[in-house]
């Protein structure tokens, strides 16, 4: 059993090696099993601001925020994870928080353009679920500083997952 597992994840990370977005990222996962996948649409942003006044700055210079939440229950699907955090940040995202304890992470990384970051990516892993949470627009370098070190990124995305209710009726957990 722990073969068939290893050589599952091991075909299953050679396949996602290719991913040089999150949309690549995004796209190809959104219809896993037990996966919850979130596009927020622009006129739910007003919602999404209400989490707190930090966040409502944030998400008006927002022009796509995305969500997904995995499994992470055994140490192979948060090997997984981990591993495609850690090729994201190796492709031009650059880490301005990580917190690793034995599989679990916390990871904030972002993409700049000049002195304008454009994208950030926020990664936790409790190995019960995983989550990327990702923002693309154009934020000040200082306040997404702010944002990191007081850790409002993680309670955003903490605040983020109840505003969508996602007890969805015909799905039982």
């Amino acid at each position: 059993m722990k073969k068939l597992a290893f050589i599952f994840c091991t075909v299953l990370v050679s396949a996602c090696g290719s991913y040089n977005s999150i949309d690549n990222f995004y796209k190809a996962h959104k219809n896993d099993a037990q996966v919850t996948a979130i596009r927020v649409p622009k006129f739910m942003f007003s919602l999404i601001g209400e989490i707190s006044p930090e966040m409502k700055s944030m998400v008006g210079n927002t022009k796509d925020l995305r969500y997904m939440q995995f499994p992470s229950a055994t140490d192979a699907q948060s090997r997984f994870l981990n591993n495609q955090m850690n090729n994201f940040t190796s492709n031009s995202f650059i880490e301005v928080f990580r917190k690793n304890d034995e599989l679990k992470r916390n990871v904030v990384a972002l993409r700049e353009k000049r002195d304008v970051v454009k994208e950030i990516l926020i990664y936790n892993n409790d190995n019960l679920k995983g989550s990327f949470l990702y923002f693309s627009g154009n934020f000040d370098p200082q306040k997404v500083r702010e944002l990191a070190k007081s850790n409002e990124f993680q309670n955003f995305s903490e605040g983020f997952v109840p505003q969508f209710n996602l007890q969805t009726p015909g799905i039982n957990e």
